[in-house]
This record gives structure tokens, sequence and C-alpha cells, in this order.
């Protein structure tokens, strides 16, 4: 929540809970029927339409690997050395909040401009244009509306909540009050809505778009650094088009510099790019993985309790014990880990805090509570355990806690 909260913060929706969903029912049973029901000869399915719900699943699918990829990265090493406290989880919640807003608008869109209908796969020109105008307009806009929600009256009542979120996360990208994340639409709603009224629009250059502003926003906030030097090296100019995650980190922990979108390119000649910019680059790829002072081995329990990890589902994760009708929908997914695990897992970490100046992190055994009750498991789980001392110790470990069925009587005796 921003520290004074302005006009239109709270979503429309907000009140409504889990039930939010429910404002995409008519138009996905619309779709249903415009995919299953009867045509006439001269009836033409309408596959932007269909396919606008598949988008919908595709981003919150692309937003949960790159949380997923982050808190597996940031649990050992991290740009900004901090961990993620309890109420910035619980605010960067309703980060599908955007999605929502982002189907209710295709929707709309759809069924009353009819040049928003029928849209081609691809249009070659519709994809140079919607590059040309976010290269141009958007990044230009952005940057100046960005640094107006840096003056104080705005900042308060609305960039404040997002800027609440210092250390962040793939989804802190997304998290804004109402007002402010509806004038980041109405902004990339430019290359769009032109190639639209141009004629020139296409399922590629609209879903391509909106896929590449998440694919940037998840990158320039997942608090690693993986984008090497010689990409810079070999091609120079790609400095001034596309942003790193150290230089964004830099606008979170400094406030006044880094204010670009994707495109460094207007703080470089606005004079606000931050003076360690490439420093932090090179730090951060060079930064080895942080060395546990304390760690709790731990193990999973029901096939499901991968979406209780930190690494998983936050909304599952808070509360494991209360029944979900969705996890039963996602049954494929948990049998694959499931296999992957008896096959090629590994002991892996699955979360790391600082207490002080103790380093904490957990560590997981890649083996179910049933498990632990086969006798033919046993010598597996024994060396799975035993390697996982073995290894923190060799990092200089301290303490060393077993967790669970860890210390079930035949387990390891040191």
């Amino acid at each position: 929540m921003a520290s004074k909260p302005g006009c239109f913060t709270d979503w429309p929706w907000k009140h409504l809970g889990g039930f939010k969903y429910a404002t995409l029912a008519p138009w996905v049973g619309g779709s249903m029927y415009n995919l299953l029901g009867e045509k006439g000869e001269n009836d033409k399915r309408d596959i932007f339409y269909i396919m606008i719900m598949p988008f919908l699943l595709w981003r919150v699918l692309h937003n949960q690997l790159w949380i997923t990829i982050s808190r597996h990265q940031t649990a050992k090493t991290r740009i900004v050395d901090k961990s993620i406290e309890f109420d910035q989880v619980d605010r960067e919640s309703n980060w599908d909040d955007q999605i929502l807003l982002n189907g209710i608008a295709f929707y709309i869109f759809n069924m009353t401009m009819e040049r928003a209908s029928h849209l081609p796969f691809w249009r070659t020109d519709g994809i140079v244009i919607t590059i040309l105008l976010h290269i141009g307009p958007v990044e230009f806009l952005y940057y100046w509306l960005h640094r107006a929600l840096h003056h104080h009256y705005l900042y308060s009542r609305y960039h404040s909540h997002h800027h609440s979120s210092v250390a962040t996360e793939p989804i802190s990208s997304v998290t804004h009050p109402f007002a402010e994340l509806l004038s980041y639409f109405l902004l990339f709603a430019i290359p769009m809505m032109t190639t639209v009224f141009s004629g020139t629009a296409s399922m590629v250059s609209l879903f391509g778009y909106i896929t590449y502003i998440d694919l940037m926003n998840n990158m320039g906030h997942c608090n690693f650094e993986f984008i090497p030097n010689t990409l810079f090296s070999f091609f120079p100019p790609l400095k001034y088009l596309m942003y790193t995650p150290s230089y964004h980190s830099l606008h979170h922990t400094q406030f006044r510099t880094n204010y670009s979108l994707f495109m460094p390119i207007y703080d470089y000649i606005y004079g606000t790019m931050d003076k360690s910019t490439d420093t932090l680059h090179e730090d951060s790829l060079m930064r080895q993985e942080e060395l546990p002072d304390v760690i709790h081995l731990t193990h999973l329990t029901m096939p499901d309790s991968i979406y209780h990890l930190r690494l998983g589902l936050a909304s599952y994760a808070s509360k494991p014990h209360t029944p979900k009708w969705c996890i039963w929908l996602m049954w494929p997914v948990t049998c694959w880990s499931m296999i992957m695990t008896c096959l090629c897992g590994r002991t892996f970490t699955t979360g790391s805090n600082t207490f002080k100046k103790l380093n904490l992190q957990s560590w997981a055994i890649p083996r179910y509570s049933i498990q632990y009750l086969h006798e033919w498991e046993r010598d597996q789980i024994n060396k799975l355990i035993e390697d996982a001392i073995l290894e923190a110790e060799a990092r200089g470990t301290k303490v060393l806690s077993l967790g669970l069925l860890n210390q079930a009587r035949g387990r390891i005796e040191w």
C-alpha cells in the first residue's frame, strides 16, 4: 500500500477474492461456443477470440516460471542481499490482477471493434510498426511518466507501493495500484491500437508484444544477474537497447537513477544513468554463491508438496493444509515432478534467510515421506543425506539440523 493512497488505488475486484476470475466467465463461455458451436458455410471462427484465454494462461505460466527460477537462484546468490519479508509476499499476491485486466480489455476490443476480430496469425508490417513505436513513443513517454511518478505527490500516493519492494522478485514488476497500472496499460496500448486501427495487427504482434513486456519486466526484477558482459562487448549499441537485472535493481535502491523502461537510451540522453551501473553488473556476475552458516535439511512430504515450497506457489505455501480444487487440475505437473525427482533428483536449496549476520538455508532431499517407509529405499536416502552433510561440511557450515524423517531410526549416524 502506498504511504498516502490516492484515488483508484484498489482494484475493482479487490473484495471478490478468488471469485475475481469469474469476471472472465462470460467471454470464456462465448469463446468456447465460438469454437464448438455449429457454423454455417459462410461463418468463420474468430481464432483470435478463441486464443485470448489460452494466452492469459500462458502469461500466468510464464510469470510463475520466472518466480520459481528467481527464488531458486536468489537462495544462492542475489544482487540486493536482502531477504523477502512476509508483508512483501502479501503485498504482491495480487500480481495476476493485471492479467485479468489484459483479458477483459482484449475481449471488449475484440467484440466492439471490427478490426480487432478475425486477426491473421502474422503480418510483418504490423510487427515492424510495433517495434518502432515501442522504441520511440512508448519508451520515451514511459521515461517521463516514471520521473513524474517520483514527484513526492504522485510517489506518496501511488509509486511508493511498488518501491516498498527493495529486494525485488519478478512479480514486483506488476505490483502497482490500479490507477498507476492503468496508465502503463494505456501506454503499452499505443503500438497495439495503432496496428489495429491501421489494419496491420496480427496475433503475433499483439500476443508477442505483451509476452516481450512480461519477459523484460520479470528479468529486470528477478534480483540475480545472468546477462554476460560479452553480449555488450560483441554488440556495444545493445547497452542502449536492453537493460539488465542489476541495472534496474539500482533504481530500487537509489530511487533517483535508471528510470528507463527496458531501453536505457533515455537515461543516457537525460543524464540519469547511475554511475555504478557497469560496476554493479560486473560484480553481480562475479559474485560467488553465499556460504550458509546454518542448514536445515528436510524433505518433500506429499506429491503436491512441491507447490508448498518457496519455489512454488505462495498462495498454496501459506495455507498448505487448506484443500484447493485447482491442485487436482495440475496432476500432470505433479506426476512429472515425481518422476524427475526419482530419476535424477538431488538435494536442492529451497530457501535462504538472513538473521543478523547468519546466513540460513533450507535444503530438501528429493524424496517423499512414503518412500522413507520402504526398506529398499533406505540405502539411497541414506546416501542422499550423507552427500548433503558432506557438502555442507565442505562449505564450512557450522550447524546442520535434520528435519522430519531424516531423523528416523536407521538414518545416518554422525
